[in-house]
């Protein structure tokens, strides 16, 4: 990933290359999310560091935290998409209003840590 790719650019190109996931009125399982992901992080240099399901009873997400990057450049995103398909929103975790945001940083610190001693 080009280091000056902008927060909006790499947003876009996540989106474009999950366009495929969200057609509306089909359900999307788990294993589906997470595959169609990690296939767009990898165009982009990206990492899956987390997915999870949240929601209440008719507004399930499939909601999936990321890293792009290395070391002060390093981006983390939340990709999001209604579990009974629907448009995927890709969005800064620094910029996120949703609670999860918060840990995003953190676990990535955490597998930092436990990846460089294994």
């Amino acid at each position: 990933m080009d280091a000056q790719l902008d927060e909006k650019a790499l947003e876009d190109s996540l989106i474009e290359g999950l366009a495929e996931l969200t057609p509306p009125g089909k359900g999307v399982s788990q294993e589906e999310f997470a595959e169609v992901v990690a296939g767009a992080l990898e165009a982009v240099g990206g990492r899956l560091l987390f997915k999870m399901e949240i929601g209440t009873e008719g507004e399930r997400q499939h909601l999936a935290a990321a890293s792009v990057g290395e070391g002060e450049r390093r981006q983390f995103l939340l990709l999001s998409l209604p579990v009974g398909g629907g448009k995927l929103k890709v969005e800064s975790a620094a910029s996120s209003e949703n609670p999860v945001a918060n840990i995003t940083a953190a676990y990535a610190g955490l597998m930092d840590v436990l990846q460089a001693a294994a």
